[in-house]
């Protein structure tokens, strides 16, 4: 079974692929840390222009459709620092 940041790396790779500037980087609670550039999604965790933290749950919610980013950064589920536009794109990202 992949481990968690295994299971968004594969989720977000083809995602990521091509439609972001720079990078972002998303902390997976206490499992790790996801980095998101032009070439895709990888497995590290290393300075970003945007850093994005919650939950596993937060994110496969976000990644579902049932959670909406702004909502999530609004109550709290998800952390936002740095660029706020790249954030927003990383949250296009993540809902497409």
């Amino acid at each position: 079974m992949p481990s968690i940041i295994e299971e968004f790396v594969a989720t977000l790779h083809p995602k990521a692929l091509g439609a972001i500037k720079g990078t972002a980087k998303l902390v997976i609670g206490e499992h790790g840390s996801v980095m998101l550039t032009e070439e895709g999604a990888t497995a590290g965790d290393y300075t970003a222009d945007v850093t994005l933290k919650a939950s596993p749950e937060t994110f496969r919610a976000i990644l579902s459709g049932t959670q909406n980013p702004i909502m999530a950064v609004m109550s709290g589920k998800l952390k936002v620092d740095g660029n706020q536009m790249r954030a927003l794109k990383v949250s296009d990202i993540l809902t497409a």
